[in-house]
């Protein structure tokens, strides 16, 4: 039997890259999955993908940061399969400078995007969590719920440009490391993965430069070819990983085998650490 049969998952981020293998493994292995991304089509996109498999899908897209987004997104999940098992906090981007060029702006959004949008998320299920293992410990039984926030390794070990993505994904590290203490006697294992050099439409090798419209910001696409081929070299298993890749890290993390594993943060970058 799949190990994720009769778990519900909500993945925001989930229509593209990363968030796309992450939904599709999670439904692979039995989940049912609640499909978020900024865009109505690729969500619904991984929704029939996940379908046309025999596996059980939903949309919800629009915009982690919107201050109703948690609650809504919370609400369809129990609406729809009536329990939540699996948070797993991927949406985000990047948007590059150097300090001394860097507006609040810029900085603001790295944070209501990496942190305050998660912080959202699980504000909205703690109470469905605290009813659901306090009904589940009555009837003599345990069930694990998971959290799988995502980091980088920006902000374990730094990254030049970065100083906005790499503080709020810091910050993800320390929300992760203080839930993981406040939820343990719900049974939640809360854990974080800090990805490294993984292929998507953010790091993929441009010759041209390349952007796309979020929320009204311009946010650039990939990175030039001889820094994509620096940071390849530095990978010790050989290269960029794919988001298959990093979707078995955080997969890892959802299974029962990590029923007793919390508040850790877990590099999958083939062994790069910035």
């Amino acid at each position: 039997m799949p190990k994720l049969t009769g778990r519900v998952a909500l993945v925001t981020g989930g229509g593209r890259g990363i968030g796309r293998a992450i939904c599709l493994k999670l439904a692979s292995e039995g989940a049912s999955v609640v499909v978020n991304d900024l865009d109505e089509e690729p969500a619904a996109g991984v929704v029939r993908e996940i379908e046309t498999a025999g596996g059980a899908a939903i949309a919800f897209p629009g915009s982690v940061t919107d201050p109703k987004f948690g609650d809504e997104a919370v609400a369809l999940a129990l609406d729809a399969y009536a329990d939540l098992h699996i948070i797993v906090n991927n949406a985000g981007y990047t948007d590059d400078s150097f300090i001394h060029k860097m507006s609040d702006e810029q900085f603001d959004v790295m944070y209501d995007v990496h942190v305050k949008a998660p912080f959202r998320i699980l504000r909205a299920a703690a109470h469905h969590i605290r009813e659901a293992a306090e009904r589940e410990a009555e009837h003599g039984g345990v069930i694990h719920r998971k959290v799988v926030n995502i980091s980088s390794v920006a902000a374990l070990g730094g990254n030049p440009g970065q100083v906005n993505y790499a503080a709020a994904k810091a910050a993800v590290t320390g929300m992760t490391r203080t839930l993981a203490k406040e939820w343990g006697r719900y049974k939640v294992n809360v854990n974080c993965v800090a990805f490294g050099y993984i292929e998507t439409r953010l790091t993929e090798a441009v010759d041209e430069k390349k952007s796309i419209a979020i929320e009204g910001r311009d946010i650039q696409l990939g990175i030039p070819k001889k820094q994509a081929e620096i940071y390849a070299a530095m990978v010790p298993l050989g290269g960029a990983g794919t988001p298959k890749d990093a979707a078995n890290g955080v997969y890892l993390f959802c299974t029962p085998e990590s029923d007793y594993i919390s508040g850790q943060v877990v590099t999958v970058g083939g062994g790069l650490s910035l």
